[in-house]
């Protein structure tokens, strides 16, 4: 039985400045450029401030720019200032330079970087993935000690937006260079930030740690709390339990525990532009590299039944890699999603006769051996054994192994290929479907199953570079319709979280795109 889900009132005045968070996975780096996770995100976005920063409208507002900037030169070319009195938390000045050189280093592929592909449009950022230029040529530059220089391909109409993303964040370069490339963000004493908080008592791999105040931050008198305490915490029942204590003030929880409190006094729904699936290996000798046989996996999984019964938690049936909420196409005014969703009706009949052609044309005998991969979380390991028996119970000759490992294991068998099917998220960074769509382009290092088709590619392609808005939004939804016809993913669920919120807790920014603001937080 759930105990009662009374938030505890006897918080001494010290604690009413300290906020207690959760991760639901653990923290492994907070070096920007090299990594995108969720623990690291939700982190970076309470310590560290880009140009911009997203204000309570989810709309971008100036953070080390001085100024929201229009661009010149046909939409081509951004010329930013840096805020005299910014900077970083061991006293070093904010510089042009150093977004110039976080932004170089995650497009250097010595850096082993993740990311590189929402750097389309920036300047030869293309020709960079591509092998052919150096990443020295990206097209930024500090023209001065606090002028920045932003030069495009073409025009970007979201790139105000798109430079929120924790990808684009800066690094003190002095002291990156000081405590070496390959250290940097490994650590709290490797780590120095701009934003209202800085990084303590982070070992690297510990499970807590705390946000204190950046004393030299520009905005200062803003920010009320006095420190932000991290832990993670996997298990929503635990999480409730620790709300409960007074000893979380924002617990997200999910499955039972959701389900029994959905009318709980303390309940928030937070709509995300979120999307749960499935990454599909298509590599080569790879079973699921048979069109039919994916779409045969996407046609047998029951989502309503997943999200009513096994995630219990508001979460709706995914009819598409784009989350409704996340764009209103101009040209339609239609909802992005809405208009290129497909039917997320099971049919059995037509999933065995995919599976039995698929497995005809791929010439394979006997039983598939499918593994599905995922982090350690008890919401992951619910979601894959859903799964598992879904495939099993309606599907011949197969069978399905679940291995859930923390997040460290799973993208080094994501990266090494080692899985069939791998359980992720996309959680879009900025409000546009470029964001998800992009992430399935072939050259895309995001693209774990190596979904390849140049029809997909060539279609994004032209999104990129045209400068219609009817054009660009057509792109789009062939995109998303390509995208669906060769099964390049099989999306699951649109993520909705049921967070337990402290009644006194005031002034979070939960953003639809992007990751949640703690910074302007308060006890009232």
């Amino acid at each position: 039985m759930l105990s009662g889900c009374g938030h505890s009132s006897g918080a001494s005045d010290q604690n009413k400045r300290t906020l207690n968070l959760m991760q639901t996975a653990t923290l492994t780096t907070l070096d920007s450029t090299n990594q995108a996770t969720l623990p690291e995100f939700n982190t970076l976005v309470n310590t560290t401030e880009g140009l911009y920063r997203l204000n309570s409208k989810d709309q971008p507002a100036p953070a080390m720019a001085t100024k929201i900037v229009k661009p010149t030169k046909n939409g081509t070319q951004y010329v930013f200032h840096i805020r005299k009195n910014a900077k970083w938390s061991n006293g070093d000045p904010v510089l042009a330079s150093d977004f110039e050189y976080a932004w170089k280093r995650a497009m250097n592929p010595a850096n082993k970087p993740v990311y590189t592909y929402i750097f389309s449009g920036i300047k030869n950022a293309d020709a960079i993935n591509n092998g052919k230029k150096s990443y020295k040529s990206l097209g930024i530059k500090a023209i001065g000690k606090r002028t920045l220089r932003i030069q495009l391909d073409h025009p970007m109409t979201y790139f105000n937006k798109l430079v929120t993303v924790p990808v684009f964040l800066p690094q003190d370069e002095t002291f990156v260079t000081k405590v070496g490339t390959d250290k940097y963000g490994t650590n709290s004493a490797t780590t120095v930030s701009n934003g209202a908080f800085k990084v303590t008592g982070w070992t690297g791999s510990n499970d807590s740690y705390v946000l204190k105040r950046n004393q030299y931050y520009w905005d200062k008198q803003a920010i009320k709390l006095k420190q932000i305490r991290y832990q993670t915490v996997k298990d929503a029942n635990t999480a409730h339990n620790l709300f409960a204590d007074g000893k979380l003030d924002d617990a997200t929880i999910s499955g039972v525990t959701a389900k029994s409190l959905q009318h709980n006094a303390n309940v928030k729904h937070v709509d995300r532009a979120w999307t749960y699936y499935l990454q599909v290996n298509q590599r080569s000798g790879q079973p699921l590299q048979n069109k039919k046989l994916r779409q045969a996996l996407s046609l047998v999984i029951n989502r309503k039944q997943l999200t009513k019964t096994v995630l219990a938690d508001g979460s709706k049936p995914a009819s598409s890699f784009v989350s409704p909420g996340t764009a209103v196409d101009p040209t339609t005014n239609r909802d992005f999603s809405a208009e290129t969703s497909f039917s997320t009706k099971v049919d059995i009949a037509k999933a065995r006769q995919l599976w039995t052609a698929g497995l005809k044309e791929a010439n394979i005998k006997g039983t598939v051996h499918l593994t599905l991969i995922g982090d350690d979380q008890d919401v992951t390991k619910n979601v894959a054994q859903f799964v598992q028996q879904q495939v099993q119970q309606h599907l011949s000759h197969v069978q399905v192994s679940i291995k859930n490992v923390p997040d460290k294991g799973l993208q080094s068998l994501k990266s090494s290929g080692k899985f069939a099917l791998s359980q992720w998220y996309w959680l879009a960074d900025f409000a546009d479907p470029i964001n998800y769509l992009g992430v399935l382009q072939s050259t895309n290092s995001m693209n774990s199953g190596q979904f390849n088709d140049k029809t997909y590619d060539r279609l994004l392609t032209q999104a990129n570079q045209t400068s219609s808005q009817t054009q660009y939004w057509q792109y789009l939804r062939k995109a998303a319709q390509r995208l669906h016809s060769q099964a390049g993913l099989i999306p699951l669920y649109y993520v909705r979280e049921t967070h337990l919120v402290n009644h006194k807790l005031k002034g979070v920014a939960y953003h639809v795109a992007g990751e949640t603001d703690y910074t302007r937080a308060y006890f009232k």
